[in-house]
């Protein structure tokens, strides 16, 4: 392993593959389907992105930069802040789960996942609502540089 392995850990499609296949997700979400790296509909959707926090330590082997998980409802309001929140948390409980799965070659590896802060309702500027959670993600190059 080098230390520019590091580059190659990548938390944001670790979290997304996972949650795009995890059966909770999409039972809360309403559908397959409704997890990417967009936001886009169909409504309820759950969009996973770099968050702006975490810490890349000595920026070698492990990080801990931070992912954030954003669920958007419908433009018309829909569903309410309730829902969107509980949706939210079964993201971020299924995330977690993540930790005790085998690492597979080619992959990074996800040793642990923990909430980097609060639930935040935070709608976007035309009423569309969201809710946002981040969560630190601890991440090893993939498994091939191990």
């Amino acid at each position: 392993m080098t230390t520019y392995d590091v580059a190659d850990a990548d938390p944001v499609a670790a979290v997304l593959a996972w949650l795009a296949e995890h059966p909770k997700v999409a039972e809360a979400l309403g559908g397959p389907g409704r997890v990417s790296g967009v936001r886009e509909a169909p409504w309820p959707h759950l969009r996973v992105t770099p968050g702006f926090g975490g810490d890349l330590r000595t920026l070698e082997w492990a990080t801990e930069p931070e992912v954030a998980l954003e669920v958007y409802g419908d433009p018309s309001g829909w569903p309410g802040p309730a829902a969107l929140r509980r949706i939210a948390l079964v993201c971020a409980l299924a995330a977690k789960e993540l930790v005790d799965e085998p690492s597979k070659t080619g992959h990074s590896v996800v040793s642990s996942v923990r909430p980097s802060g609060v639930l935040i309702d935070s709608p976007l500027a035309d009423g569309q609502p969201r809710h946002i959670f981040s969560l630190l993600i601890t991440v090893h190059p993939p498994q091939e540089f191990a």
